[in-house]
């Protein structure tokens, strides 16, 4: 089976303490084993009409996608995932196999 992968764009609410939404974020892949790696950004090169508003990807990487569905239920997801949706203004999540091209140098 191939790695698989969760991708979630956002647009926060203009109220909210971004930082406070991550270090929760950061705690549960941590707290969650079947997480492989997590890596997010904040977008700071697009030109506006290209970003759609969004301004942060957050990226998981599972072992295959029994673990994604794993995660996706776990109780401690479903308890972030209840808060992050009362934060942000729109989102796009995408989940989906990894078909890879070209690895990293070793």
């Amino acid at each position: 089976m191939a790695e698989f992968l969760h991708l979630v764009l956002v647009k926060f609410k203009e109220e909210v303490v971004v930082e406070d939404v991550l270090k929760e974020m950061e705690k549960l892949v941590c707290e969650v084993d079947i997480v492989k790696s997590f890596v997010w950004g904040q977008d700071v090169e697009s030109l506006e009409m290209l970003r759609q508003g969004f301004t942060h990807a957050f990226l998981m990487t599972f072992e295959n996608k029994d673990d994604f569905t794993a995660f996706a239920t776990h109780p401690n997801h479903v308890l972030f995932s209840a808060k992050f949706s009362a934060v942000i203004e729109k989102a796009v999540l995408l989940d989906f196999p990894v078909i890879k091209l070209k690895s990293a140098p070793a």
